[in-house]
């Protein structure tokens, strides 16, 4: 029987490297390099070295328009789950951005034709009970988004959602072409938004270069965390490759209270069983059969 303990391994590196993301890129704002401008200078890294690898890859992005769309979820992922994680609990960002199973119903339906379902529903139902759960705090009335934080996580979330359904979609293109538009993506997006909010202040422009071993060495394992990931999910089945990634949540939740970034409270730790379960029961697509 062919093992799968190196993609599984693989698998578990991305997931790992995403989940202790937010501690460098917080490292980099005490530094006084906000975390738009790390991120599109990390993605700027790796978009060079596809570039010197692989030139012609980029002229996918003219042959296959489609790929705008991947470059368009793969930039607004970054930009709104890389800020957030900055900007208060990093538990309560994770949570948010795990709302993905939610979106996908919709990204699915509209991008890959694939009608809901009553298994997708109930999911959909599951995952918002559990950002409820989540957002509602005593001081408030309604469970509702309260703060930027929590409107970068969501956004973060909903492209993640259209940033899988376009890798999906996009299936049939080499690895290096869907590289290119993710990497150009979180780059690109990242890079003209803090230069939109720098004018007025709302981004502080790039400080000296104390920050780079950070922002060098969070590059080049974003590198091979995305190689890693296309390593494992080509040779797992889909299911497995959805339960693998949600250890990504247990990495940052277990670092982030350990370190005095988060605080668990039983609110959110329902909250994020419910967002967790809709997750994992989206990784059974032999249940998502047409009613």
């Amino acid at each position: 029987m062919t093992t799968t303990w190196g993609p599984v391994l693989g698998l578990l590196f991305n997931a790992l490297v995403f989940g202790l993301s937010w501690w460098p890129l917080r490292e980099m704002q005490a530094l006084g390099l906000h975390p738009l401008w790390a991120t599109a200078f990390m993605y700027g890294f790796a978009c060079v070295c596809i570039t010197l690898l692989r030139p012609r890859t980029w002229l996918s992005m003219a042959q296959h328009p489609t790929l705008w769309w991947l470059f368009l979820g793969s930039g607004l992922t970054n930009l709104g789950f890389n800020w957030a994680v900055t900007l208060g609990d990093v538990v309560r960002v994770v949570l948010l951005f795990y709302t993905m199973p939610a979106w996908s119903v919709l990204f699915a339906w509209l991008l890959l034709d694939e009608r809901p379902t009553r298994w997708s529903l109930l999911r959909l139902a599951l995952a918002l009970c559990g950002v409820a759960l989540v957002l509602k705090t005593p001081e408030m009335d309604w469970p509702w988004p309260s703060s930027a934080m929590d409107y970068l996580a969501l956004l973060g979330g909903a492209s993640f959602a259209l940033n899988n359904a376009m890798l999906k979609k996009l299936s049939y293109l080499p690895e290096a072409d869907r590289m290119a538009g993710m990497f150009g993506g979180g780059m690109a997006l990242t890079a003209l938004a803090a230069l939109a909010g720098a004018p007025s202040g709302l981004i502080v422009w790039p400080p000296d270069f104390a920050w780079w071993p950070y922002a060098l060495g969070l590059a080049v394992l974003l590198l091979a965390s995305n190689l890693s990931l296309q390593f494992g999910a080509a040779r797992l089945a889909a299911s497995t490759t959805a339960l693998v990634m949600l250890s990504e949540i247990v990495f940052a939740t277990l670092s982030s209270v350990a370190l005095g970034a988060s605080e668990l409270s039983t609110r959110k730790l329902l909250g994020g069983l419910l967002i967790v379960l809709a997750a994992a029961l989206a990784a059974w697509p032999s249940r998502d059969k047409p009613d």
